[in-house]
């Protein structure tokens, strides 16, 4: 079997542009278009819907390698590193704190040079010791020749499937020069396709013992970064690829297998990446619901116990609402609150449930309903075909000659 990076031509990868003029023009319009609706959802908002979009991010990365991470965890790790609120989160562990490091340095630093220095800081965050659960891996540095020929597969052991086999280590000095020096100049390229691009590139020449897919991605997204202009994130390309995970896996075999003519991999990395944003509204329907519903009560601002228990109604809210339970969250007497709540009512942001009495309770209304996001379908994960797929691991042979 010949791989893409043992081709004469390689590492000069070539695609068709005409080919991907119109899916790249479409997907930089959705792009353009959806950060634009981020951009008027005020500090707030933004900060809320970038919180959700990187503790997604990070937590499906991992997952597409079989790791699962404590997504509350993960969000207490970002929320503390963006300065946000982490009441009520549990403190993250040391695997999610080493990931989360990668991730925000990656997108939140985009504009600065992807250095060998700065992927060697990555994997040491990301692989936080130098003990895998069976053998001992080199940390902060390329694979060395002696672990022998570094191995994608999957199956059970003793029937793996060998997907690829990467360059030896013997090369990748030179190779990873000329990933770096590409990456950190062609300023003609359309940032998007240099995504797609150095994603593949990246994987291809396998540089560490592990990790390579979570840093393949985080540079993927620090290309993205760079193309939407900022820091925030507002999509989430690895949630996608992690609901995509077969043919993600498919189609990076086949480009590996293939010439180093990559346009159907940049194909479907441009409808994946599309298909991402459209996924956003599922993943912020939170956010956005709260949006809207500021946007509809704008003539006539609520006080402010009222935003107060409508943010708790907007967020993890469990059961209904009582008067009581207003008067205490708000911290106001029971009169204020059935002031404060019959406005409410009469503005259709909150709705009265059928019980009356001393059973009198409320949930959120008119308002509420009509703010939900609009066509998102059946959420991010209602095709998710994870579970039907082998888990690929990095892997080499102790031994073996390369």
């Amino acid at each position: 079997m010949t791989y893409v990076h043992e081709l004469p031509e390689w590492p000069n990868l070539v695609w068709s542009a005409p080919a991907l003029t119109q899916p790249l023009a479409a997907v930089r319009h959705k792009q353009g278009r959806h950060l634009g609706r981020m951009e008027a959802l005020g500090f707030d908002l933004r900060s809320e819907a970038n919180l959700a979009v990187l503790t997604d991010d990070v937590v499906c990365s991992s997952a597409i390698e079989g790791e699962r991470l404590n997504s509350d965890e993960v969000r207490s790790s970002i929320a503390r590193r963006l300065g946000l609120d982490t009441a009520g989160l549990p403190a993250p562990s040391r695997a999610v704190e080493g990931v989360v490091e990668m991730m925000l340095d990656a997108t939140r630093h985009y504009d600065q040079p992807l250095t060998a220095e700065r992927l060697f800081g990555w994997h040491a965050a990301l692989i936080p010791t130098d003990r895998s659960d069976r053998y001992r891996i080199t940390v902060g540095a390329w694979r060395e020749p002696a672990a022998g020929p570094m191995q994608v597969v999957s199956g059970p052991l003793g029937r793996e499937r060998i997907h690829f086999q990467a360059p030896v280590a013997d090369r990748l000095d030179g190779e990873m020069r000329r990933f770096l020096d590409w990456f950190n100049g062609s300023a003609d390229l359309d940032p998007v396709l240099k995504a797609a691009v150095a994603h593949f590139w990246f994987v291809t020449i396998h540089p560490f013992v592990d990790g390579n897919g979570r840093i393949a991605r985080a540079i993927a997204d620090m290309a993205l970064a760079r193309s939407d202009g900022t820091a925030e994130r507002f999509y989430s390309m690895s949630a996608r690829i992690e609901a995509e995970r077969k043919d993600y896996y498919l189609q990076l075999e086949s480009a590996q297998r293939g010439s180093t003519d990559i346009t159907s991999w940049i194909a479907w990395f441009l409808g994946c990446l599309e298909r991402a944003i459209d996924a956003s509204d599922g993943l912020l329907a939170g956010v956005l619901r709260k949006a809207r519903l500021w946007q509809s009560l704008h003539t006539k601002p609520v006080n402010e116990r009222q935003r107060l228990v409508l943010n708790r109604m907007l967020g993890d809210w469990q059961g209904f609402l009582t008067t009581s339970k207003y008067a205490t969250l708000a911290q106001c007497s029971a009169d204020t609150a059935q002031r404060d709540i019959k406005d409410l009512l009469e503005r259709g942001a909150l709705g009265q449930n059928e019980a009356g009495g001393r059973s009198t309770s409320y949930r959120l209304g008119v308002l509420s309903e009509n703010a939900r996001p609009q066509g998102s379908g059946g959420g991010l994960w209602g095709d998710n075909p994870a579970s039907t797929v082998a888990d690929m691991r990095d892997e080499w042979k102790p031994g073996a000659a390369e």
